[in-house]
């Protein structure tokens, strides 16, 4: 895999982060929180567009997908919490979640046999 396509993916799994996380995030503080019922209207559009943008990656199978972004989300959702709900991780958290973007880098990165 060429530079450039590393590049695509990593943006692409970034902005499905920013997706899916904020549209939990939006619906979870319109439920939870009392913030207004259209939070909860923006948190579904942003999972929405979660949707399509992974299918916007280069790679055709969407179980590899799927599973690596899982890996994202979770090191996604840890910096979300710190930067907008004041979440201080502890060292489990972090470990935890490099484990999870190391796989990211396996399933997407990792050398493929063609048979």
């Amino acid at each position: 895999m060429g530079t450039m396509n590393v590049l695509l993916v990593v943006v692409l799994f970034a902005v499905a982060a920013l997706a899916e996380i904020g549209g939990a995030w939006l619906v979870w503080q319109s439920i939870r929180e009392g913030r207004p019922w259209w939070w909860a209207g923006l948190g579904v559009m942003a999972l929405g567009a979660y949707g399509f943008v992974a299918t916007l990656q280069p790679e055709a199978h969407f179980g590899r997908i799927l599973a690596a972004y899982g890996g994202v989300f979770v090191a996604g959702s840890l910096a979300w919490g710190i930067v907008l709900d004041g979440f201080r991780p502890d060292r489990w958290d972090l470990v935890g979640s490099a484990v999870c973007l190391i796989g990211v880098a396996v399933i997407m990165f990792g050398p493929r046999t063609t048979g």
